[in-house]
């Protein structure tokens, strides 16, 4: 970048809020002209290898011309109509999702993100409890479910911190979580029993008035968890056995990223309640999906709904979800999901075996984490919760600058980085990524404990 003043960056930077950060550090948020498929350009004309998909999100890549045209369409037939009315994109959007959803979800609730689809759920959830005096959720600590208050309280990583005590709603608990690399009893699969999820049955016992249980089932953005294979159908059966909703917040893993529709197909299980967003449109509008069963819904027939907003059901949040299904099916995502998922775990593992600093590598499909470490042996993070809480310098972060020099985004969080490319991605691509990645971990080898 030449040295004259950026105005874009300098407006951007004095009168927006850069998000999850102190201020100070958003003096110089980086200027994007253009994106187009799994890269995006810089003002400078540098491209950039999109390797987290944005944030989790960009599952189709950018600029797709069927999904943009689908936008274009409904903006020049009805931008806005209100909740109150049927609408033709309303009804089809509808029926599309019928055929796409685990078996049992039956009625939609739309709204305009996935911490939205979330705060949905826990009202639906106590709501429909409310006769029976049951009210409290029950959540992970390695979990993020959103910003707004009831998301946010159910939220286990730092940023929950930061809303206590007012910020949030009362009557979240946390429960242990599925990290077999990490276990929290210091157990070994398979001898543990499956104790993570049997604990969660001793809580719901020993607390009185659960209303709910939310999960990831595959963990995002704190550090792509992926559950052994007894877990979640093992925890959908302690709801059932103690009447308690299972809601299955996959605003991050649905949508083709791990192989399948929805993460939970890959084990079965059917919600009570789903919860979904970015994929759903391919972060090309903002929507969330709040899908529920018919027995929840039936209950709101005499029962007073007591949700809802000026953008529910806004058309042009909707508009994109036909055309990208359509896209997830024509261009066979789901399945290059699952076969670039494999070339990348490969390619992972090699990254692991030349780097001491790489303590753990996990996934499934285009979803993964690889976890860095000071101590391969006693799993000794670069990095804390509590240095990420209190704006300390990560390891990780240094390692995502010298990615960013090799033309390569890379989303960290304290101490793994979570590599989720379009699902459009090829070989070559994911080659291009690994090997800046080889280059870039050399800066967490020389700190390691040795």
């Amino acid at each position: 970048m030449s040295g004259q003043p950026d105005e874009t960056v300098e407006l951007v930077a004095k009168y927006t809020y850069g998000t999850w950060r102190a201020q100070k550090g958003w003096k110089k948020p980086p200027h994007i002209v253009d994106a187009e498929g799994v890269y995006f350009t810089d003002v400078t004309g540098k491209k950039f290898l999109d390797f987290s998909s944005q944030l989790m999100c960009s599952n189709l890549g950018h600029k797709n011309k069927a999904v943009i045209d689908a936008i274009v369409e409904q903006a020049k037939k009805m931008p806005y109509i209100s909740p109150a009315y049927a609408i033709e994109i309303r009804a089809t959007v509808s029926k599309a999702l019928l055929e796409i959803m685990p078996q049992g979800l039956e009625k939609f609730f739309y709204s305009t993100s996935g911490t939205e689809a979330n705060e949905a759920a826990f009202k639906i959830v106590r709501m429909y409890k409310k006769p029976k005096g049951a009210y409290k959720i029950i959540s992970r600590y390695a979990s993020y479910h959103g910003a707004t208050a009831a998301a946010i309280a159910a939220t286990g990583d730092p940023r929950r911190w930061f809303s206590e005590p007012v910020g949030k709603i009362p009557g979240v608990i946390f429960g242990p979580d599925c990290h077999c690399y990490r276990c929290p009893f210091n157990q070994e699969y398979p001898s543990c029993g499956i104790t993570c999820a049997e604990y969660v049955n001793y809580m719901i016992k020993n607390e009185a008035n659960v209303a709910a249980v939310i999960v990831e089932p595959v963990v995002g953005t704190n550090g792509v968890i992926v559950p052994v294979k007894e877990y979640l159908p093992r925890l959908k059966q302690i709801c059932e056995e103690n009447d308690v909703l299972f809601i299955a917040d996959e605003v991050m893993a649905g949508w083709g990223r791990t192989g399948t529709w929805f993460a939970v197909d890959n084990w079965g299980v059917k919600p009570d309640i789903l919860c979904t967003a970015k994929g759903s449109t391919g972060a090309y509008t903002p929507l969330g999906i709040t899908a529920t069963t018919r027995p929840i819904a039936e209950y709101f027939e005499e029962n007073y709904f007591a949700h809802g907003h000026t953008y529910e059901a806004h058309p042009l949040a909707m508009s994109p979800v036909i055309a990208a299904i359509n896209e997830y099916k024509r261009l066979n995502l789901l399945e290059n999901s699952k076969t670039m998922g494999a070339y990348l775990r490969k390619r992972l593992e090699e990254l692991k075996s030349r780097h001491i600093s790489v303590g753990d590598v996990r996934g499934i499909g285009l979803f993964w984490a690889l976890e860095i470490v000071k101590n391969r042996k006693t799993k000794k993070p670069f990095n804390t919760r509590a240095d990420k809480a209190a704006g300390a310098p990560l390891m990780v972060d240094k390692v995502v600058a010298e990615l960013s020099k090799r033309g390569v985004y890379q989303s960290a969080w304290i101490s793994h980085f979570v590599i989720a490319p379009p699902l459009i991605v090829t070989k070559e691509q994911i080659d291009y990524g690994i090997d800046a990645f080889d280059e870039a971990l050399k800066v967490a080898d020389m700190e390691v404990e040795r």
